[in-house]
């Protein structure tokens, strides 16, 4: 099991390492100083022209969809384990995987079309994604039910001769605000009489359809996350041509597994990145904070803790990258534990060693000098969104078990 990357990954990681620190990280105050401010009114966003020009740049240099695998439709020809270091770089930035175009939810959308789009989908749709034209949302979970159970979808998407009728509310629907958004991947029940996993079908949605109301946005933990934002939609009636399902009726399922093995990997590996960027922060300001005469790091066992967090953040990577290693050679399907193990592990070590690093700045800490207070509140919503962390538990310890039960019984 070797989880060095390739030749070409360390270079574009040494690559990417020198752009951010010279052309992303001192633009990121610029960029919060462009930005519209329009609260919970998504109509008055405005992508700030500073992201334009270091996405020129990143595309210039070589860096852009470093998040597709192979080199079809202009991939990186990088693996998953590749990809990982990349993924862990950009994710100290809030600002890196846009920039890059390496950014959720659009990179899962167009690993969709990528993999499962017909030749007219992906030239109508996934070209102009990963051209860093447009932007896409995601509309899965919904607010009348539990949706770490996808089966309790009320969404429905009806077949009506050659169209497809879509009827629910949806929210958290990452990127729905953001002016370049004009895709939505809309997933519901199209035969209940169907198998639980054969019910569903995804389909491609123009945002600007007849029927499609974005509601407001949601705020997390006061902010609106400007200018993607996390919004509630409604569709009412709308209707889509049949040609615009992907796959096929009943194949939505299928497709969320695809979807959902690599991009975890992502997730895990930015979160990786934020907690990194938190520890050094931590570090900095135990040497050169003086409370009681001393160096922070002399105190109260502050040494212990920025101990435990270095090592809490190896073992997560290292998982993280096993993971990756398993994609890579047997495919998401057979790393399902894996993959759900990471989900749980490292959201919980970032919101940790975050929550140290706040902690050890005091009042600063929670203000907006420091960029730990919206670290920490990307860090706890991980452990919320793909799946809260007793769904992934529930199936480790299912699979776990499995191991141990008689054939008849294993599942």
């Amino acid at each position: 099991m070797d989880f060095s990357p390739s030749l070409a990954a360390r270079e574009k990681l040494e690559q990417l390492k020198a752009f951010l620190r010279e052309h992303v990280q001192p633009a990121e105050r610029v960029y919060h100083e462009q930005l519209s401010q329009g609260g919970g009114d998504w109509r008055r966003w405005r992508q700030p022209a500073i992201m334009e020009e270091m996405k020129a740049r990143a595309r210039a240099a070589g860096l852009w969809n470093l998040f597709l695998p192979g080199t079809a439709h202009g991939g990186s020809g990088l693996s998953n384990a590749d990809y990982a270091p990349l993924a862990e770089e950009m994710g100290r930035s809030f600002l890196a995987p846009e920039v890059c175009n390496c950014n959720a939810p659009d990179t899962g959308n167009m690993e969709v079309l990528a993999n499962y789009g017909t030749p007219a989908q992906q030239e109508e749709w996934l070209q102009p994604l990963l051209d860093g034209r447009i932007r896409s949302a995601f509309c899965m979970t919904e607010p009348e039910v539990a949706s770490s159970d996808a089966t309790n979808m009320r969404a429905t998407a009806v077949l009506d001769g050659d169209e497809i009728v879509l009827n629910g509310r949806k929210w958290w629907s990452t990127g729905l605000g953001h002016p370049h958004c004009r895709l939505l991947i809309f997933m519901g029940v199209t035969d209940p009489q169907a198998d639980k996993h054969q019910r569903h079908s995804m389909v491609l949605v123009p945002i600007d359809a007849p029927g499609v109301e974005i509601v407001r946005m949601l705020p997390v933990f006061g902010g609106f996350d400007e200018p993607s934002g996390h919004g509630e939609v409604v569709f009412r009636d709308v209707r889509v041509p049949a040609s615009n399902l992907l796959l096929g009726p009943g194949r939505g399922f299928e497709i969320a597994q695809g979807r959902l093995g690599p991009g975890r990997i992502h997730h895990c590996m930015r979160a990786l990145g934020a907690a990194e960027r938190a520890l050094e922060l931590m570090c900095q300001r135990s040497i050169r904070r003086v409370a009681f005469g001393q160096p922070l790091a002399r105190l109260g066992g502050n040494v212990d803790r920025i101990a435990n967090a270095r090592i809490a953040l190896e073992q997560a990577r290292l998982l993280t990258l096993k993971t990756a290693w398993l994609i890579d050679r047997v495919g998401a399907k057979h790393a399902m534990s894996e993959i759900s193990q990471i989900k749980v592990v490292v959201p919980q070590v970032a919101c940790d060693v975050i929550d140290e690093a706040i902690q050890m700045h005091g009042g600063a800490g929670v203000s907006d000098d420091f960029p730990l207070a919206a670290l920490y509140a990307y860090a706890r919503v991980l452990r919320i969104v793909d799946g809260p962390d007793a769904v992934h538990r529930a199936l480790v310890g299912k699979l776990e078990l499995r191991k141990h039960l008689p054939a008849p019984f294993a599942h």
